[in-house]
């Protein structure tokens, strides 16, 4: 359901085929696999070496990478998805910087792409597994709701827990403008999911399959069931004819790709070297992180 939805989502304004799109920390390959289909060129960034292995079966190019620090170039990528890497970070600033990173790789009038999970997500979905009767559930799913955080003492993960305005307003604090958040799976997913429960049996290609998205599509226009589904995914374009001014871990020096290249080739490499240097820091204004750039006359 959840990869139906994404593509569902993501096809309603993708870049133009076959623009390169940076595949950041997902469940290993899982969207790379329908993006090469659909003709796209596909680079993935994990931080865990093991889901590079699978990751590295689609055919794609895939990277040892953490979100908040890419190794992108300044408008090197038609679109940037951060399906999974903002999940797991506890503190805004690391989800701003996952942020502004993206921001900085993608084309101006490129495609960021990001996911959070729910904050009453596990209210939801956990009654079908039965595991909402046992006191220790119980106590961490109150946690969820009551703190927003799970630090990975408990039965569940260690992750960040969103509300949907929330999310939306920490897309825009990174520098992204006209953030679109959508319930990514609706209102009917706990239903599909306790179905399949009691049943033990994959409900994919039935009716009740079938009607999951099309509820998802329906509460779309309704922006107060987004508390009802099991995470967001928000969607928002860089400015047209923008440099970002985010910046990439550490100092470095580097040249800046020409805004809606692509980084591969002979003639980029040219390019890139005869662009004027410049040093790359990272700084922050009040609790945004920033890529602050220096350029030198040669």
């Amino acid at each position: 359901m959840k990869i139906v939805r994404t593509r569902e989502l993501l096809s309603r304004s993708p870049p133009l085929v076959p623009a390169t799109v940076l595949d950041v920390g997902e469940d290993p390959g899982a969207h790379a696999r329908w993006l090469i289909t659909d003709g796209y060129h596909v680079h993935l960034v994990d931080p865990v070496q093991l889901h590079l292995g699978r990751a590295a079966k689609t055919g794609c190019p895939v990277e040892l990478g953490d979100a908040r620090a890419l190794t992108a170039e300044d408008a090197s990528y038609g679109a940037v998805l951060l399906l999974g890497p903002l999940c797991p970070l506890q503190e805004r600033s690391d989800r701003l910087l996952a942020l502004t990173e993206a921001l900085w790789a993608v084309w101006p009038e490129g495609l960021v792409a990001a996911a959070g999970i729910n904050r009453y997500a596990s209210l939801f979905g956990n009654p079908a597994n039965g595991l909402l009767a046992r006191p220790r559930v119980q106590a961490a799913i109150r946690r969820i709701v009551d703190t927003w955080h799970l630090d990975g003492t408990s039965v569940l993960t260690t992750a960040y827990f969103h509300t949907g305005a929330e999310f939306e307003a920490e897309l825009s604090a990174s520098g992204l403008p006209d953030v679109t958040v959508h319930g990514d799976e609706g209102p009917a997913w706990s239903l599909l999911k306790a179905s399949e429960q009691h049943s033990g049996e994959s409900l994919v290609d039935s009716l009740r399959f079938t009607a999951a998205p099309a509820v998802a599509r329906i509460a779309d226009e309704h922006p107060g069931l987004l508390a009802a589904g099991s995470r967001f995914l928000a969607t928002a374009r860089r400015p047209s004819g923008e440099r970002t001014d985010v910046s990439a871990p550490g100092e470095r020096r580097c040249g800046h790709a020409r805004p809606g290249s692509q980084p591969s080739g002979r003639s980029d490499r040219r390019a890139t070297r005869a662009a004027p240097r410049c040093w790359r820091s990272r700084g922050r204004i009040g609790d945004r992180p920033v890529r602050v750039v220096m350029r030198r006359s040669r």
